[in-house]
């Protein structure tokens, strides 16, 4: 996403300060490295509540009584609506401001943490969930875009960085954080913790993060009279709509069947909303994804490494924490300890696949990534017994993770590297959009595979759920031998936030 914020300064740019990568626009170091800060730790409670949630679910469901599909939505809500609203939020900050548009999500994500923290039925508890992802959707693309702009030269590279490890810490910060929360005060407080730090920040962010205003001694032409503000809401909705239509299918195909009227009702509805979603993005003036960015071969692979890395990794978390405290008796704390080294190894194989896809090119480490995902769920697939948690279980999902993490970073960089400076923002935008959709796709999915499992504890169930992710993980590495461009990027891509 394009930022739209800039601090004042005594003149407008020259050439000269673009050229020296200094700009006049720029905050005194301090002050722009606290404003880091601020919208990092912003971004880490989004990033966070990825993977928070998957821990919590057991109590979750004895305490909220929620069957197999409820938990699935928990997940799912959120993830669903962050990425289908991602791209209007960030058409929301290019035309009113990225801090006015993170002041807004952040104040609707807290809220919605505190509701979501107070549910006493399902109801609420989703509704809390969807007003989130909401929030989620306003502040992390208005964040990003601030952390663009406010930085230049070699200091947006550092800045981006830090932006970027955001990811694996946030990962492995989840699930210990939700062990230890639910184990503790209970699950209530995985969503409650938000709302301190959500508050802190909407008193720290104004004070810090400048508001734009005009240079001095530069006149602002005047706005013509009636300049309409164009926002492409019919595309936001009926995206989001149907990627909403596409996991409620997939749901219910675990107690209606693939074949049954329950499952192809939405599936069909799915297919329509997003042939109606094409048509308007082609036809309004200022559409929310240029459809055309679709027929580019390097977003097109980005995008499908994004979506496939996603849909196996949070299904590994989903699966696996339902596994070990339904199945294992595993508390929840013990839980987020097991997964630990799985999230610590996707932040070992993103640095790996960082300084690999360089070197051998895109497509060999997208390749080699999927195939290494595809082994470590081998020893899962088929899952009819209790293999050792943490001599079986446990590395086997880290070397998948491993794999996975390498296969983040080339889906950025193929997808950002490979297209002109003028085109980042969209392919970002894109490729961002089908990494949320991937996490919904994923849990919906083997939700349904592990239905039995999820519902009545068969072990089989889960073994199947592992099975289908090692042969989704190993046809997605052949399409890569066809799809992904044989290349070395030449620049690096910041990779996905979580």
């Amino acid at each position: 996403m394009h930022s739209i914020e800039h601090s004042s300064s005594p003149r407008p740019p020259s050439p000269h300060d673009r050229a020296a990568h200094h700009a006049p626009t720029a905050d005194p170091p301090p002050r722009r490295w606290w404003a880091l800060a601020l919208v990092c730790v912003a971004q880490f409670m989004l990033v966070l509540d990825v993977t928070v949630v998957n821990v919590a679910l057991p109590d979750m469901a004895a305490d909220l009584r929620l069957d197999r599909e409820t938990l699935t939505w928990t997940v799912t809500a959120y993830t669903l609506c962050f990425g289908g609203l991602m791209l209007l939020g960030g058409r929301l900050a290019d035309v009113y401001g990225a801090r006015r548009v993170l002041l807004a999500g952040l104040a609707l994500f807290t809220a919605a943490s505190l509701a979501a923290g107070l549910a006493g039925d399902a109801t609420t508890l989703l509704a809390g969930r969807v007003a989130q992802g909401m929030g989620a959707a306003l502040l992390s693309p208005a964040a990003l875009a601030l952390v663009t702009t406010t930085f230049h030269g070699p200091e947006r590279n550092k800045a981006l960085g830090v932006w970027a490890a955001l990811g694996g810490t946030g990962a492995a910060a989840g699930v210990l954080v939700g062990g230890a929360l639910t184990a503790g005060p209970g699950w209530p407080w995985i969503f409650w913790v938000n709302v301190p730090v959500g508050a802190a920040l909407l008193a720290a962010v104004p004070a810090v993060v400048r508001a734009p205003h005009p240079p001095a001694r530069t006149p602002r032409p005047p706005a013509p009279p009636h300049a309409p503000t164009r926002l492409d809401i019919p595309g936001a909705l009926l995206v989001t709509a149907a990627t909403g239509a596409l996991i409620y299918g997939l749901v219910r195909a675990g107690d209606s069947g693939w074949t049954g009227t329950g499952t192809l009702l939405p599936l069909t509805a799915a297919v329509a909303l997003y042939a109606a979603f094409t048509v308007v993005e082609r036809s309004v003036r200022a559409p929310l994804m240029d459809v055309r960015m679709l027929t580019r071969r390097p977003v097109v692979a980005g995008a499908f490494l994004m979506l496939v890395a996603t849909a196996l990794l949070i299904a590994f978390f989903f699966l696996g924490s339902v596994y070990l405290q339904h199945v294992r008796g595993y508390s929840a704390l013990r839980t987020g300890l097991v997964f630990l080294p799985v999230a610590v190894a996707t932040g070992t194989g993103a640095h790996l696949g960082a300084r690999l896809v360089g070197r051998a090119g895109s497509r060999t480490v997208a390749v080699a990534g999927m195939a290494v995902a595809a082994l470590g769920c081998v020893p899962l697939a088929g899952l009819d017994g209790a293999p050792g948690v943490f001599t079986t279980f446990a590395p086997a999902l880290s070397v998948a993770a491993l794999g996975l993490g390498a296969v983040f970073v080339t889906a950025t960089t193929t997808a950002l590297a490979l297209v002109g400076h003028e085109e980042a923002g969209l392919a970002s935008g894109v490729v961002n959009t089908f990494h949320e959709v991937g996490g919904s796709v994923g849990v919906a999915v083997v939700s349904t595979v592990a239905a039995a499992g999820i519902e009545r504890g068969a072990v089989t169930a889960f073994g199947d759920a592992f099975a289908l992710c090692a042969a989704v993980a190993a046809v997605s590495a052949l399409v890569c031998l066809a799809l992904v461009p044989a290349v070395r990027p030449e620049r690096p891509a910041v990779p996905h936030a979580h």
